[in-house]
């Protein structure tokens, strides 16, 4: 049992006047909630002025893009000739495949610049001295009287029965290779208006440049007579269908 004289709430000085106390706390927990709280750093608030300055930036974006202005125009960011790199680690995937037919022609009409001077860039010949390859049967019919034209030239009369002033077409062949003889009989049968649709292996070619070097008047311009006599046929080997997919460069066939 406690005694009388022990004081029961020793936490209070008697003296304190408890109603005054609470009333002064009041006042200063009032007073505190209107002073402005200082955050710390790093999570002040944002000020109105900034919110304000980002909208004008909008706004005055806004209305370039929905004017369209030059500021993002692709013909003002645009640098000719820019190609841009491969990132890090993918592989070089090469060109794009192109048929055969397209691939053979575009490689067989470089070849052909050659002989632009005397058929003309349009294939039509002169008329009186270069005889016309649009159309002419030795062109576009069997490969192997074609191959020996460019390979050995011709002289004489060709297959309208007609001599022309030059007299005699220079022999094409030296340097040639079987690939480049491909190329060239492919574009010849496929332009200046001739529409044979196949495309000349390599195969035909290197056969074609057997039969050439195996010939009785081997370094010789050909004859008429000789292209009717030993050469009307078609070349050995198969022909590449115009719609196989290659590589422009290598002309393998797409993997």
């Amino acid at each position: 049992m406690s005694s009388p004289s022990q004081n029961p709430k020793p936490d209070l000085d008697e003296t304190i006047n408890v109603t005054q106390a609470h009333g002064r706390v009041e006042r200063e927990t009032a007073a505190a909630a209107r002073e402005k709280r200082i955050a710390d750093n790093g999570h002040e608030q944002v000020s109105l002025w900034v919110i304000a300055a980002c909208g004008i930036v909008l706004l005055i974006a806004g209305g370039v893009l929905g004017n369209a202005g030059t500021l993002f125009s692709y013909n003002s960011t645009f640098k000719e000739g820019y190609v841009r790199d491969k990132p890090p680690g993918v592989a070089d995937e090469g060109p794009k495949p192109k048929t055969a037919l397209a691939a053979y022609s575009t490689k067989g009409a470089k070849i052909y610049s050659k002989c632009s001077g005397c058929h003309g860039a349009d294939g039509k010949g002169d008329g009186v001295n270069f005889p016309s390859l649009a159309g002419s049967k030795w062109v576009v019919g069997d490969t192997q009287k074609l191959a020996m034209i460019v390979l050995n030239g011709v002289q004489g009369p060709i297959s309208t029965g007609k001599t022309y002033g030059a007299g005699i077409m220079p022999a094409q062949g030296a340097g040639m290779s079987p690939e480049d003889l491909a190329t060239l009989m492919t574009y010849l049968r496929n332009s200046f208006g001739n529409e044979v649709g196949d495309v000349v292996s390599a195969e035909m070619a290197q056969a074609a440049m057997d039969v050439s070097a195996a010939r009785e008047k081997v370094g010789q311009a050909v004859t008429s007579e000789e292209i009717v006599a030993n050469h009307m046929t078609m070349l050995p080997g198969e022909t590449i269908a115009p719609d196989t997919l290659v590589n422009p460069i290598t002309l393998a066939p797409a993997e």
